[in-house]
């Protein structure tokens, strides 16, 4: 009989992670609240990309502290900083350092969050379950991008991005309430040789999905830094139909078949599931209607429905069982650097050309990346089963 997945402490964390990104969502309209301030897509992109700096600056603490002394103080003190930082939303009238302040604080909150919930969530998953149980768990940080994308839409149509800064302190509120019942649990390396945090990062089999997070974060630093400023020039759909599209394509194929790397190899379906991503971003670069920008939500969503829980599930497998904070949080700071050099990037190529280039550019990174993670990556482990014993 398959071990369980829904146990007390999964549960928990999944709904501790739900309320917490929810409130990150909200913050996909934030690019429209700098627009109203005076700010172009170049600034956007860097004022994005500083959170991004902050979030890798710290990921090298908050792995050493999740190793040496559990998950449960990290998740719980990013969680109270979250709330302080959104408070601090309130202050910001005008273009300016404070505006860097406190964008660099919300990058600190995050990455400890991001980094500690699923963490925690690799942990009390079985082994032999592993893919399946981070797909489901994705769930908690995939309906929220969809509703939070709708609920931005309504809070902006009857109120303002005070109202919308308001509701996200409260949601990351019942977040800190939902996370304070957890406790670590014990993950079976008792007596291995803990390395550094960097010797995580250059493990050998490691690297290849280093890369591979890299182009899925750069993916997706498209969507969450610049679709809001697309819908807004171009008339075109709106934020909320994308994401409620993308992420009930996504959910919906992890609740019907999450199991599917198991059964036919994880990576015979993510090299797939990236082709979808390209897919989409072509779709989006010839977009002239609301049925267009459904479309590639949904094709994005199949890539987003896999590809993450499928590179993170590798990673916890491959990653030392007295590591695995340090590991988690390298492939979490991966999606900073994505952020932090996606914002910039595709922000200078909508300046230099329009949003369609960007949208190739996109797709033609993805569709290169993905291949060169399948050459590398093969070279590197030599086709070793994903699932090994010490997992």
């Amino acid at each position: 009989m398959p071990e369980r997945i829904f146990t007390r402490a999964f549960v928990s964390v999944f709904a501790a992670n739900t309320f917490m990104e929810l409130a990150w969502s909200l913050f996909l309209h934030f690019p429209g609240y700098l627009q109203d301030l005076g700010a172009d897509e170049i600034q956007i992109g860097i004022l994005v990309g500083v959170t991004a700096i902050a979030s890798i600056a710290i990921r090298p603490w908050i792995g050493t502290v999740m190793d040496l002394r559990g998950r449960r103080q990290v998740i719980i003190a990013g969680n109270v900083l979250h709330v302080l930082v959104l408070a601090l939303y309130l202050t910001i009238t005008a273009l300016g350092p404070w505006v860097y302040i406190v964008r660099i604080l919300h990058g600190l909150a995050s990455a400890m969050l991001f980094t500690s919930l699923f963490t925690y969530a690799a942990d009390v998953v079985p082994a032999s379950r592993r893919t399946q149980g981070i797909a489901i768990f994705g769930i908690s940080g995939l309906m929220p991008i969809g509703l939070g994308g709708l609920l931005g839409d309504f809070i902006l149509s009857v109120g303002d991005f005070t109202t919308l800064f308001i509701t996200a302190m409260g949601l990351a509120s019942a977040a800190l309430l939902l996370a304070l019942p957890l406790r670590d649990v014990v993950t079976g390396h008792s007596g291995e040789d803990r390395r550094g945090f960097w010797d995580s990062l250059g493990q050998r089999d490691l690297l290849p999905l280093w890369l591979a997070a890299l182009v899925f974060s750069l993916a997706l630093a498209t969507f969450f830094t610049f679709l809001k400023t697309f819908v807004i020039e171009t008339g075109i759909g709106s934020v909320g139909l994308f994401f409620a599209v993308y992420t009930g394509t996504a959910v919906g194929l992890r609740i019907i078949a999450a199991d599917l790397p198991d059964r036919l190899g994880q990576k015979q379906v993510m090299l797939p599931a990236f082709g979808m991503m390209a897919a989409g971003f072509v779709v989006l670069s010839n977009a002239t209607d609301a049925a267009d920008i459904a479309i590639a939500g949904f094709l994005s969503g199949v890539g987003h429905g896999y590809v993450f829980p499928i590179m993170f599930g590798m990673v916890v497998t491959r990653a030392r069982p007295s590591e695995r904070g340090a590991a988690s949080a390298i492939f979490t700071a991966v999606f900073d650097v994505g952020t932090l050099v996606g914002g910039p990037m595709f922000g200078l190529a909508i300046r230099l050309g329009d949003y369609r280039a960007m949208w190739l550019l996109a797709a033609g990174l993805v569709v290169v990346g993905a291949a060169t993670f399948a050459w590398w990556d093969r070279r590197m482990v030599n086709e070793v089963p994903i699932e090994s014993p010490a997992g």
